[in-house]
């Protein structure tokens, strides 16, 4: 029997692989908005770079759920899903937030360069590890979520030696097997999980648009929400009581 050439397959096939791609380029739009991030951040407009990369986390947030509706995986197994999805994720956790650590000022000058490079070559042996989540979706290590760093680094603008030391610490935790909440994989707690992560996100959207000059009680929430989602874990693993 011969294969069916794409011409004879059949409408509701060829739809179903239409549908199917439509959601690799969903994906690979972050792409595209890496870019403008990016842009965005070699003039010096840090808010509208981030409010780019908080769109491509959105798109990040919606493209595996979709991709799972159509079945992506089995009905185009010659595209991988997988490493379109790092690919993206390095533009926009790694890439474009290591060159906004580096070239936003916040930093001792001479620490800038190497900690950029720093955080992109480690980040890329840390997306590398087959170990980077554990069987309950947490992350091992420091998840690359530079991203994130980035965002506290303009919120807090802490000293310059505090802010290298900072960057430095979260090098050296990537490869530190502390766990990190997955806040929308992790089940326990997902109830909770979720609404700090949607309150998280409003804050965020307040801090852009006023150009991170907003109140202490703005701050400290943002502060409290990531402090549980780095440290959560570890905290309700202290809790437990210890078996005797």
């Amino acid at each position: 029997m011969t294969a069916s050439s794409p011409d004879q397959l059949p409408s509701s096939s060829r739809s179903a692989r239409a549908a199917a791609f439509s959601v690799h380029i969903f994906t690979a739009l972050g792409a595209g908005v890496a870019l403008i991030a990016m842009m965005s951040a070699v003039r010096g407009e840090w808010a509208a770079m981030f409010g780019w990369l908080g769109l491509a986390l959105i798109i990040d947030g919606l493209d595996g759920p979709i991709a799972r509706h159509f079945d992506v995986g089995r009905v185009l197994p010659d595209w991988s899903g997988d490493a379109l999805d790092f690919v993206v994720d390095f533009l926009t956790y790694v890439f474009v937030p290591a060159y906004a650590i580096a070239a936003s000022g916040l930093l001792v000058p001479w620490t800038a360069v190497l900690l950029g490079a720093g955080i992109v070559v480690t980040s890329a042996l840390y997306f590398a590890d087959k170990r980077m989540k554990t069987d309950d979706n947490h992350f091992r290590g420091f998840p690359a979520l530079w991203n994130g760093a980035a965002f506290y680094l303009f919120l807090l603008q802490p000293s310059p030696v505090i802010a290298s030391l900072a960057m430095l610490a979260l090098i050296v935790l990537t490869f530190v097997p502390v766990h990190v909440l997955h806040p929308v994989r992790v089940t326990r707690l997902r109830r909770l999980n979720l609404s700090l992560m949607a309150i998280w996100a409003v804050l965020a959207v307040i801090t852009l648009i006023q150009n991170f000059a907003v109140a202490l009680p703005i701050t400290v929430a943002l502060c409290a929400i990531a402090f549980y989602i780095v440290c959560g874990d570890a905290v309700i693993r202290l809790m437990r009581p210890s078996k005797s």
